[in-house]
Formats: structure tokens, C-alpha cells, sequence
């Protein structure tokens, strides 16, 4: 049974220090797509979620940013410690949140029921922060696009058989479009909506 005090702890040690570096590495990531990064900070979300997962909801959530959950997230003590440690706001509706986090092993909406921006403000589209089992032991995929210096390698496990289709059609609606950060336990890399990705023969 979930208890109050569990949404008092597991923040930043050193709220503004630790948000600001796990702002710098998420910024390098979103500028280098397919690049892992990893969280170093002491930090410890209430399960499902997982370290880097909470580390940039910590970082970029706050009153002004409503945040969607999957089932599991939202019975967990999530939202309590979402509200004790950054005030955000929870959306009922995909199509109104700023951010969404998927726990692993979650059913992954389809992309297309976040919101997408406009071709005026493409930047009020969402960003997804997916929990997967391992960023290192899936099926290869390369990247190529702004940020890659020719071709990039990761090897994702757990991402549903639907999601490069579902892809090709966000990339498609450039400027518009969702933003996607893949995340498994301390790991995390960014996948911006000009990243073109295919699936590698085995």
C-alpha cells in the first residue's frame, strides 16, 4: 500500500544543480539523436518509472506543463510525487498534455493522439518519455537526419512492431509532430521529430 511520505521523497538532492545537468545532457541528446546519454544524479521515482524517466520529468515539468499517464503510472504514487515535487499539472485527455510518460512494458497509444502543434506553433506539440526494457539489446535501427554525421546505430528492446510506421508518418507532418526520448532505467536517448529511422537487416 502506497503511503503519503512516498511523494515527499526520491527528488534531486540539489534541486536546481541536478535539474540543470540533466538539462544539459537531455539538450545534447536532442542535438545528437540516437546518442545515449545517462543519469547520474541520485534520484528514485516511485516504481514503475524508472531513474532517467523521473530525472526529466523533474527537469522539465512543472505548473504550465500538464503531463499524461498510463494506467499504471497514474494508481501508482506517481501522482503525488508529481505533485509534491513540481506542482504539474495531470491531463485526462493525450491531446492535452504537454509531456507523456509510458511505464515498460505499457501499450503505447499512437502517436497521432498526442498532440501534434501547429504549422504556426509546432512547439506546443507533446514530448513522450518511453520506458523500455534496454536500449541496447532490441533489433538495430538506423538514424539519419539533422544532428547525425552520416548514420546512427541503437538497438531498442521492447518498441511495438507498429512504431516505425507510426514514425514515418510523425516525421511527415514536419514542423508539426511529436518528439520521442526513449528511456530504461539510468539510460535515455532522444529521438526529435526530424530523425529518420529504419529498421536495419539482421
Amino acid at each position: 500500500m502506497q503511503t503519503a511520505s512516498e511523494s515527499l521523497v526520491g527528488g534531486f538532492a540539489d534541486a536546481v544543480h541536478d535539474a540543470q545537468s540533466v538539462f544539459r545532457s537531455l539538450m545534447d541528446a536532442l542535438a545528437r539523436p540516437g546518442t545515449l546519454g545517462t543519469v547520474t544524479e541520485v534520484i528514485q521515482p516511485p516504481p514503475p518509472l524508472g531513474i532517467a524517466a523521473g530525472a526529466i520529468l523533474l527537469t522539465l515539468c512543472d505548473h504550465d506543463t500538464s503531463i499524461w499517464l498510463t494506467p499504471a503510472l497514474l494508481r501508482s504514487a506517481l501522482p503525488a510525487w508529481i505533485g509534491f515535487h513540481t506542482v504539474a499539472p495531470l491531463a485526462a485527455e493525450k491531446n492535452e498534455a504537454k509531456f507523456a510518460f509510458v511505464d515498460a512494458g505499457a501499450m503505447l497509444p499512437p502517436l497521432s493522439h498526442f498532440a501534434l502543434g501547429s504549422q504556426e506553433y509546432p512547439d506546443r506539440s507533446a514530448t513522450l518519455v518511453i520506458e523500455l526494457p534496454s536500449l541496447e539489446a532490441g533489433p538495430k535501427l538506423q538514424l539519419t537526419g539533422p544532428g547525425i554525421r552520416e548514420t546512427a546505430t541503437i538497438a531498442p528492446k521492447g518498441l511495438p512492431e507498429t512504431f516505425l510506421r507510426q514514425w514515418t508518418d510523425n516525421r511527415a507532418l514536419f514542423p508539426r509532430g511529436v518528439d520521442v526520448v526513449l528511456t530504461s532505467g539510468r539510460q535515455f536517448l532522444a529521438l526529435p521529430r526530424t530523425t529518420k529511422i529504419t529498421q536495419m537487416e539482421a
